[in-house]
């Protein structure tokens, strides 16, 4: 699509660039992977404790996922094409990154007897930690070209994996020697690990936020944040007018809706499914989360090559298959160790999945709408998700059972995957590049 300069405006080069860009997925790793696993464990059985709350900390756990996803998907777009309207993706990377970091230390400060308070801070974290995904994606297609994209959106998996396990095997040292340096306490050692997460995310998105520059240059007289909101307003309302221009853009972000939503309510859910239904004990879920996280990391190189060799629509097609059979096994599931082998799959095509659709989408984005279509990718990625999790909290509510909102999920990715064939991305490409000439 393009041939990105070989420096950047502040003089790094392209593979400086790239290792900060994918730091930043080592980064927020710390806080995808110690949500499902200390945080999970913190609001379920600290916070909100079965013998006295019932279900209510499942059903927080699930609705506040589902109410951040929710206003991020209608921020997203909008805060989106501001960033493009002054070439500030980068001041609003450090905000949002930096932020929801800070917020996460806060998390783990407040004290459990102040429940509500941790129900905030967790949802200003995992706001802005979804915020923050759409700038950080809107970098990709200004540091690769067509031909690097695919390896470079694996590479930042990849490294987010190893990143997310390394900050959980910090957070596990409190959990398994607490009590030798005096903290015995449970709910301590679980709040510790809350700190570590915030810590670890903010101080790992320094080099990301220091080193990469939007590329293209801001404007003379840069807008006031109320003008750049109406103007992006504006700007989102006529990309909605004219989305038939990317024809082949649209199915694909239709799609994405749908099999991603069952993605992330895998991911976001798995863990309430294990406690509740399957027993598992906090070391077990910790264990079974570690797995995870390692072996999605060859999981996404894996797809990527695949991508490289075979085409990434391809590669796609194949990952959601194998994606319908985990749900639908799920299902009929009885054991811990089933579940454990279920883990094993799960880790191969988690994130090259999610891999190979950013990609996808950065082959088909207009160069000088980064951050406003990759705020629309993360609109998509989200429209539906709160809604997956939501209807996830709402059966645990009536029926008591993780495994019930399970069947679901079969439908949503047998519809993402319908949407997904119809994509001709070499034809999306093509639209991209005519709005680049056009424009």
């Amino acid at each position: 699509m393009h041939n990105p300069p070989t420096t950047n405006p502040a003089g790094f080069s392209r593979s400086a660039e790239v290792f900060a860009w994918a730091m930043y997925d080592w980064a927020n790793s710390a806080y995808s992977t110690l949500s499902i696993t200390i945080l999970v464990n913190y609001i379920q059985r600290i916070v909100f404790p079965e013998n006295l709350y019932g279900d209510t900390g499942a059903v927080v756990w699930a609705w506040g996922i589902a109410g951040s996803m929710l206003l991020a998907a209608i921020l997203s777009p909008v805060v989106g094409a501001m960033a493009d309207a002054n070439s500030n993706k980068r001041t609003w990377l450090a905000a949002t990154g930096l932020g929801g970091a800070a917020a996460g230390v806060a998390l783990g400060l407040v004290p459990p007897n102040w429940p509500w308070a941790v129900v905030a801070f967790f949802f200003v974290t995992s706001l802005l930690f979804e915020l923050s995904l759409g700038f950080y994606n809107g970098f990709l297609p200004e540091i690769a070209d067509e031909e690097t994209m695919n390896r470079v959106s694996a590479r930042g998996y990849a490294l987010g994996y190893i990143g997310g396990a390394m900050a959980l095997i910090l957070a596990i040292l409190f959990l398994k020697f607490g009590a030798r340096i005096g903290i015995a306490d449970p709910g301590t050692q679980l709040r510790i690990g809350l700190v570590v997460m915030g810590i670890w995310w903010g101080l790992f998105t320094v080099p990301t936020v220091w080193i990469l520059r939007d590329r293209r240059p801001a404007p003379e007289h840069r807008k006031p944040l109320a003008t750049a909101g109406r103007q992006a307003l504006r700007e989102v309302a006529a990309t909605l007018r004219n989305v038939r221009q990317y024809q082949m853009l649209a199915i694909f972000l239709l799609g994405f809706l749908f099999y991603n939503d069952g993605i992330q309510t895998v991911i976001s859910q798995a863990s309430t499914f294990a406690i509740q239904d399957l027993k598992f004990t906090t070391d077990e879920l910790i264990g079974l989360i570690l797995m995870i996280q390692f072996l999605a990391m060859p999981g996404a190189l894996l797809v990527g090559w695949l991508g490289d060799r075979i085409g990434q629509k391809p590669t796609l097609m194949g990952s959601l298959a194998i994606w319908v059979g985990l749900v639908v096994t799920a299902y009929f599931i009885q054991s811990k160790a089933w579940f454990w082998a279920l883990g094993v799959v799960l880790a191969v095509v988690m994130g090259g999945t999610q891999s190979v659709s950013r990609a996808i989408m950065g082959m088909m984005t207009p160069e000088s709408r980064t951050a406003e279509f990759f705020g629309f990718f993360n609109l998509t990625g989200k429209a539906t998700s709160f809604m997956g999790t939501f209807l996830f909290g709402l059966v645990i509510l009536l029926t008591g059972s993780a495994r019930q909102a399970i069947v679901s999920l079969v439908i949503l990715f047998l519809l993402g995957w319908a949407l997904a064939d119809r994509v001709n991305v070499a034809e999306g490409r093509r639209q991209a590049l005519e709005t680049v000439s056009q424009g």
